[in-house]
């Protein structure tokens, strides 16, 4: 996504909050500091289309000005750690298993607010974070492709030599997702045989998934990886020329893993209490209702529903007929930092 700024407006005169802009996925700097009220939220970058209005309507109705400092999602967590001596950040959004990281960390606190409408299987049982947006793993295609690649060998193919590329593992929220999907689907040898083979095509490492999506669409790469979400508001938003696809198996069937954005409450947040009532208005019914139009995800309440549809530029018409894996995301923490070293030593990086 491209750089982006929120100037929100208390409604106590003069309040002005200063907004950083950051580079999508591995932007760096330092959030602004206030002696107003203003919440600070680190955020892994795709959410800006659906934060910006919620925002606004937030300040409008509490006085509370919302500080948002957008990076990757590994960085989200690193920049947290790194600042536990002089806390920043009192909102966290990113995307499992860096979620999970943060709590063992300890770099998150049980916030105490409303989860009652998202369903408690995806939840942290001690209550330091919860799902704020549903998002799927996928691949986008530029339209010059041909042919399209639509399976896991298509893209081993000579076709896309120096021009494939997908987020680095353990860098970004996606591009680990890549890793984990194709050990749900080959098994963990497998995965690190086909991701060695696939490095004959791959132009390099990259721990940004949304700078991929401006070189598939200006046909630099022919294939990346990204989500459905900001893979969708790319489109609408900048005009990407590209195409969602699932890779299909040998078989035919097509699976994605369930990517959401996942928010919690920081330890030694500044403002713990004014980011509490901000975490339960991005959870409400009023807000969540507008995932699907502004930001293209999906809500995660359970009395909401993404709607039924077939067109491709919806998240209900970009999943239709694709299985949705859900892996149990401490399972996965737990073994990441092996699954990464074999990864690296399996493809050289």
């Amino acid at each position: 996504m491209r750089p982006f700024t929120i100037r929100p407006a208390a409604a106590a005169a003069a309040l002005v909050a200063t907004a950083l802009t950051l580079t999508a996925c591995g932007g760096t700097g330092t959030a602004a500091n206030s002696d107003g009220g203003v919440v600070t939220v680190y955020s892994a970058d795709g959410l800006a289309s659906w934060y910006e209005p919620q925002f606004e309507e937030f300040t409008k109705e509490t006085g509370i000005a919302v500080n948002l400092v957008e990076a990757g999602s590994g960085e989200v967590v690193s920049r947290v750690e790194k600042e536990q001596s002089n806390p920043q950040a009192d909102v966290v959004v990113t995307l499992p298993p860096f979620i999970q990281k943060a709590a063992a960390q300890g770099l998150l606190q049980p916030s105490g607010i409303d989860t009652s409408a998202v369903p408690a299987d995806v939840q942290d049982p001690a209550g330091s974070y919860v799902p704020v947006v549903n998002n799927y793993l996928t691949f986008i295609a530029n339209p010059g492709a041909n042919p399209a690649p639509t399976t896991w060998d298509d893209l081993l193919t000579e076709q896309f030599k120096g021009k494939l590329q997908y987020s680095t593992p353990g860098q970004a929220g996606d591009g680990t997702a890549v890793l984990l999907l194709l050990q749900h689907l080959m098994g963990k040898e497998g995965a690190l045989d086909y991701l060695a083979a696939l490095q004959t095509n791959n132009v390099g490492p990259s721990s940004s998934t949304g700078k991929l999506q401006p070189k598939v669409s200006n046909g630099e790469l022919l294939v990346a990886n990204g989500d459905v979400q900001m893979n969708l508001a790319s489109i609408r938003d900048d005009g990407s020329q590209f195409d969602l696809f699932f890779p299909a198996n040998p078989d035919g069937t097509r699976t994605t893993i369930a990517l959401p954005y996942v928010m919690g409450l920081a330890t030694g947040a500044p403002r713990s209490e004014e980011a509490k009532q901000l975490m339960e208005y991005l959870l409400s019914e009023k807000a969540q209702r507008a995932v699907g139009t502004d930001a293209l995800g999906v809500s995660v309440r359970t009395d909401l529903t993404a709607g039924e549809g077939t067109d491709p530029n919806t998240p209900s018409g970009a999943l239709a007929g694709v299985d949705v894996w859900t892996p149990n995301w401490n399972d996965v923490l737990r073994d990441l930092d092996a699954d990464l070293a074999a990864y690296q030593k399996a493809t050289g990086s």
